[in-house]
């Protein structure tokens, strides 16, 4: 977990990070040094093998701070999480020197092409929206091999150094993420920086892995993703109420309104039920047996959370004087940050029920529908 003056700074980087739309390096040292990027490494290279639940309440905290470094380091971490999938020689080369290796990945969708070359691959292609590609050392970018040799997905580790960035990012929220566009013109993959989409999606499979390492990537990936709003959402609230605690023009405390002693109650309410979805979402990630039912009902609480955040930030923006609302303040940024992280698409509600419901029902119809629907 951060120190509270690592927090500090990463919160007195907040604005910056928002309007430069990218993390200060004293940010990206101070998240490093907090173990965000080794906290799934293999303990064989110096990582912690971490849990879902801590990983969960670390982010949630910095994202109190600022959520575009929450949102940062939280892929650092799952990020190494799938390089640990790497042959022997690949993880090697990654975290032989240290695991504190900063990785941004675009894995989905899968972009470019990669043919085959004596020893590995020719990699091509851009890929948008890769957060913290500015400060990160390597890449993790999903690629399909030729159609005529199957066309699967494959995932290639690609050194910092032979990425190009084009600058694209310009988001109404999570700005200091620096999500822009990774290019890779024509570089070569060996085979032991790669390995395929489908043992991410499932977990790894070798003997003696950490459950860190074995368990499907969505199993706690909208648990991870949603914990940035979980904490910029705590964060809001702290603010609205320091507005509340104020006084009106009269003189009379704004609290003494029922609509925003109302608005304390409810979003208060919201804030917490979602924080307590993601920590048991988390836990059950870490210690329960992989069903479907427990993918896709993790899935769910994380969706449902991310729409409950959501629901208390806007009330907290609709209740606050014009001043809280100031388009440069604290809680214009953080309504912003709540709405981007919730607008991803792990964690839309539609696709996420129609999993539930085929989970819950054993069918597939509910998710044909859905699908169809989206197709419209």
């Amino acid at each position: 977990m951060p120190s509270i003056s690592a927090l500090g700074t990463v919160a007195e980087h907040a604005p910056s990070a928002d309007r430069d739309r990218r993390l200060a390096e004293v940010v990206v040292a101070e998240l490093t040094s907090a173990g965000l990027a080794r906290h799934f490494v293999p303990r064989r290279w110096g990582g912690a093998e971490g849990g879902f639940a801590p990983l969960l309440a670390e982010v949630a905290a910095v994202g109190e701070a600022c959520a575009s470094a929450a949102w940062v380091g939280m892929l650092w971490a799952a990020h190494a999480r799938y390089a640990a999938l790497l042959p022997e020689e690949g993880r090697r080369e990654l975290w032989g020197g240290s695991p504190d290796v900063r990785i941004s990945a675009a894995l989905m969708p899968p972009s470019g092409s990669a043919r085959p070359a004596g020893g590995g691959w020719r990699l091509t292609g851009s890929w948008a929206c890769v957060s913290g590609i500015d400060s990160a050392q390597w890449l993790l970018a999903a690629a399909p091999e030729p159609a005529e040799d199957g066309g699967r997905v494959r995932v290639f580790a690609v050194p910092a150094g032979e990425v190009e960035v084009a600058d694209t990012w310009d988001a109404t929220g999570l700005r200091g993420t620096g999500s822009h566009t990774a290019v890779v013109r024509d570089v070569f993959v060996p085979h032991h920086r790669s390995f395929s989409q489908a043992a991410l999606l499932r977990g790894g499979d070798a003997p003696g892995l950490a459950r860190c390492h074995t368990v499907p990537a969505q199993l706690a990936g909208g648990p991870l993703f949603c914990a940035p709003a979980l904490g910029a959402a705590r964060r809001a609230l702290a603010v609205w109420s320091q507005w509340a605690a104020g006084k009106a023009p009269g003189g009379r405390p704004h609290h003494d309104s029922a609509t925003v002693r109302e608005t304390l109650a409810l979003a208060s309410a919201y804030i917490d039920a979602a924080g307590l979805l993601l920590e048991r979402a988390a836990h059950r990630a870490d210690t329960e047996p992989v069903t479907p039912a427990l993918v896709t009902g993790n899935q769910r609480d994380a969706a449902v959370a991310a729409g409950l955040l959501t629901d208390a930030v806007d009330r907290l923006f609709r209740t606050g004087g014009a001043h809280v609302r100031d388009g440069g303040g604290d809680l214009n940024r953080l309504w912003r940050d709540v709405h981007t992280v919730a607008s991803h698409g792990v964690l839309r509600l539609e696709p996420v029920a129609a999993a539930y419901a085929s989970a819950a029902f054993g069918t597939d119809a509910p998710a044909r529908t859905s699908a169809a629907s989206r197709s419209r």
